[in-house]
């Protein structure tokens, strides 16, 4: 078939920036991959994106816009579909009244203003862009908006995922029942599907003034990981709470809620869903509760050997209260079910109190706390005082009423596991102290104390050795004998990892009591005095077992310095 030149390359051709036959390949090559004539050339390098635009503005009398100078956040990229913004290359610039203003490369192509009148019904206006300019905000723009309700038409099984006993929810609401809402349902599997696939910890769908944001909590960071159009905040959070068994109707309180998605015929991952009503909408964060996690091992968490042993002979013990502290997100639930799953035998009664029950454990009575009906960790404690058991586990211990009831458990033939959001194995103590905790109750019952952080692990594939001079390294904390062993990576990022770190690893404080600090806390000493005990007994601060995984090459002295201090 013959192929004519346009006015375009024959202006190209008269001003000798390219021949003839160069503008014949063009134009042919560019309808065989079915670019514009512009994208082509700018992506061959035969003439500059700058030079083109200036001489179709001339040729065709149109004016040019500079993308340098647009925000990208302005853009009104819910009108236009992704398909039609990639098929055509053009960006959505401004609507003014029942106006469009688009940006092409290309004033030849008449079919992708003819397509956006048809599809936005709106009167189409367009202006010249640089081709290279435009490319770079248009991957931006679909990454941001990330379309994916028009990418995923082609991904299978994103209709289908298995929603475990929400069918009668979903059948009883014609929310996102209509066609126009399948893209919906398919942008929130993939956002469940995806945030599995990377490893996240935790799942947030945010609504703003201007934008609406889904973010990722990965490796303790996070990160976002898509910009849906703010139009369609409702309908997701509708369809999030339909699939969580939520009141949809209810748009003024926080609501609860859990969602359990199977995957495949073997592994199913439930998700614990809370809402948040915010200023601009229901803010929805989702924590991915899986329960391969707590049965990963006790090796895998990240225990030095020595505190290794120190759990597992706690562990063993017939009696006495094991406690494990941190802030939120510290990994205090896996250690505790790593504990459970150890003493899990047939010959032992295990009972616990949750709020929430965050992972099924086989063979193990698991309580949800409900306070709206007076089920409270001390009312569940007291139960099971009742209930014959040999090991009782505590989600948390909040005030002196359970405190206290623990204890007696502890002192009476139970082991009592539970956990407090303190900083350090000595604020655990001195906490307990303030809340009317008797010393010598604490002094008698409490076997070990567990501190914990979770550090970003260093990537095996791309870590790199770090040269960091030796009275530096003093200064953060190093002794002799570490820096002697020390082998110091730093992150360096690859397509494997996630700038520089790939996973986790657990940081412990793990103290024993012993008589010298039982004294110190019969006279009710504080935490710096128990601090001091417990280096002085050779128990490892968090601070100091963050610096042997950097000695290790498990993690960076960055990374160490971002969870601890001295």
């Amino acid at each position: 078939m013959a192929v004519s030149l346009g006015g375009l390359a024959k202006r190209l051709v008269r001003e000798d920036l390219i021949n003839e036959d160069e503008a014949l390949t063009a134009t042919q090559e560019a309808l065989k991959e079915k670019k514009t004539v512009v994208a082509y050339m700018v992506e061959h390098d035969l003439v500059a994106a700058s030079t083109l635009a200036q001489l179709a503005a001339d040729e065709f009398g149109t004016p040019i816009f500079d993308l340098d100078a647009f925000d990208l956040e302005l853009a009104p990229k819910e009108l236009v579909s992704s398909s039609l913004l990639q098929s055509h290359h053009i960006l959505p610039l401004v609507k003014r009244g029942n106006r469009l203003f688009i940006g092409l490369s290309d004033p030849t192509n008449l079919l992708a203003i003819d397509e956006i009148k048809f599809h936005t019904g709106l009167s189409v206006e367009a202006v010249l862009v640089e081709e290279d300019k435009l490319t770079v905000s248009l991957e931006k723009l679909l990454d941001d908006s990330s379309d994916a309700f028009g990418a995923m038409d082609d991904e299978e099984g994103l209709d289908d995922l298995d929603i475990v006993d929400t069918k009668k929810a979903e059948d009883e609401s014609s929310v996102v029942d209509g066609a126009d809402d399948a893209p919906v349902v398919r942008f929130i599997n993939q956002m469940l599907l995806s945030a599995i696939k990377k490893g996240a910890s935790d799942l947030h769908f945010e609504p703003y003034e201007k934008s609406y944001r889904v973010r990722f909590r990965i490796d303790g960071i996070l990160q976002v990981a898509s910009k849906p159009p703010i139009g369609l905040g409702p309908k997701m959070s509708a369809r999030l709470k339909i699939m969580s068994n939520l009141d949809i109707s209810e748009r003024r309180v926080p609501q609860d809620g859990r969602i359990k998605l199977k995957i495949s015929k073997t592994k199913s991952i439930d998700f614990r869903v809370n809402t948040l009503p915010t200023l601009f909408g229901e803010k929805i964060v989702l924590r991915i509760l899986d329960s391969a996690a707590a049965k990963m091992g006790i090796d895998a968490l990240g225990y030095e050997d020595d505190q290794k042993d120190l759990y597992m002979t706690a562990l063993q013990k017939p009696q006495g209260m094991i406690l494990v502290t941190g802030p939120t997100g510290s990994g205090k639930t896996v250690s505790l079910y790593t504990g459970l799953n150890i003493l899990n035998q047939e010959g032992t009664n295990i009972s616990t109190a949750e709020d929430p029950v965050e992972i099924n454990l086989d063979g193990i009575n698991q309580v949800n706390v409900n306070n709206r009906v007076g089920l409270d960790f001390a009312v569940a404690l007291r139960s099971f005082l009742r209930q014959d058991p040999d090991i009782i586990m505590v989600g948390e211990i909040r005030d002196l009423e359970t405190a206290s009831i623990g204890i007696k458990a502890a002192q009476t033939g139970h082991m009592v596991m539970s956990t407090l959001h303190t900083n350090s194995a000595a604020e655990t103590l001195t906490r307990m102290l303030n809340m009317g905790v008797p010393s010598f109750n604490l002094a008698t019952t409490i076997n070990l104390i567990i501190a914990q952080r979770l550090a970003r692990r260093l990537c095996s594939n791309c870590k790199q050795p770090a040269d960091i001079p030796q009275d530096v390294l003093r200064k953060e904390g190093f002794t002799t004998e570490l820096m002697n062993t020390a082998t110091i990576y730093k992150p360096v990022g690859c397509s494997n990892c996630n700038k520089g770190y790939k996973g986790r690893v657990g940081i412990y404080e793990v103290v024993r009591i012993t008589p010298t600090i039982s004294k110190i806390i019969m006279e009710e000493g504080n935490s710096i005095e128990l601090s001091k005990a417990f280096a002085d007994e050779g128990f490892n601060s968090l601070r100091k077992s963050g610096l042997v995984k950097v000695a290790k090459g498990v993690t960076s002295l960055e990374e160490v310095n971002r969870i601890t201090t001295d």
